[in-house]
């Protein structure tokens, strides 16, 4: 453990496109994804909208992974693992609600499940972070879209009750929106506005249409960052980078070994590296090796589960 001098990396985005039925968030989606690879091939879409996300095909050659009720957060994960195997680039996942709130998801599991429902929570926040984590720790951008209802409340002006709008409420779990970079929250006019942006590229700005070239300017942010420095061999101190070192790992012991030797920022940044490489090496019979950041007396130590 050490204190390090703070510097932002470069990075995958995680954004979240969230708005009521006909806001246009798979469009948008689509369009900041071409922006940000500028290659349909290397665009993928979790669609659990009923092949709703097939009706844009016009745009490009896009790629779609169907999946159908239950809505598990394991099925989720599975859908994006599958993605990055198969070497895309931005994986949409349309839409996020559904693990939430569909057939087969989060509240629907509660809702049958016998037993205190208040303990019956402890067994199902692990799904649901294992959910949240696969998307911050995917080696791709990830682009989400969240279903969203409006809030109104009565407000008297000139003398008459009127309803006014108070804001958008995702359908997906309370704080969801704090996981992401970037939220943008679309009207029924198409019209984007930051909720929530760590990049500063929208915050404070009017409403405006997205298309490829909001991708663009995302693209820059990611790449702005500082490169993540690798680790060098001994012999005439040539550099490797650390993702190809992590794919050199033959064993599960060298895999921890080299995850041991890395600083925090890289353990954090490479951590879904070092997980995809783990499930490599680990033979489906045996139980799962988890990498994990466990700093007791000052060391990294790794658990099994």
């Amino acid at each position: 453990m050490k204190i390090e001098q703070a510097s932002r990396k470069k990075a995958k985005i995680k954004l979240a496109l969230q708005g009521p039925s006909g806001s246009g968030k798979t469009m948008s989606a689509l369009l900041l994804a071409y922006g940000i690879c500028g290659n349909y091939s290397k665009i993928v879409v979790i669609d659990t909208e009923n092949h709703s996300a097939e009706l844009y095909s016009h745009l490009g050659k896009y790629n779609v992974v169907n999946i159908g009720a239950p809505f598990t957060p394991e099925k989720y994960c599975e859908a994006i693992k599958l993605c990055e195997a198969s070497g895309m680039e931005v994986i949409i996942i349309d839409s996020i609600s559904h693990e939430w709130e569909g057939s087969g998801g989060i509240l629907d599991i509660h809702s049958n499940m016998v037993g205190n429902s208040f303990t019956n929570w402890s067994k199902l926040t692990p799904r649901h972070n294992n959910f949240i984590q696969t998307i911050l720790h995917s080696p791709c951008h990830v682009l989400g879209t969240i279903r969203s209802k409006q809030d109104y409340v009565l407000t008297e002006k000139n003398g008459k009750m009127v309803p006014e709008k108070v804001g958008l409420k995702g359908v997906t779990r309370e704080g969801m929106d704090y996981e992401f970079t970037i939220v943008l929250d679309l009207d029924i006019k198409h019209n984007a506005s930051a909720s929530k942006d760590r990049t500063q590229l929208f915050s404070g700005h009017p409403e405006f249409k997205i298309t490829s070239d909001t991708g663009k300017k995302i693209l820059q942010w990611c790449e702005s960052g500082e490169s993540i420095t690798p680790q060098s061999t001994n012999n005439n101190e040539v550099e490797v980078p650390l993702e190809v070192q992590i794919s050199n790992c033959s064993t599960i012991k060298e895999l921890i070994e080299l995850y041991g030797t890395c600083s925090q920022h890289l353990q954090s940044d490479y951590r879904s590296y070092f997980a995809i490489r783990r499930d490599e090496l680990t033979p489906s019979t045996n139980p799962i090796a988890q990498i994990s950041k466990s700093h007791q007396n000052g060391h990294t130590s790794v658990s099994t589960s």
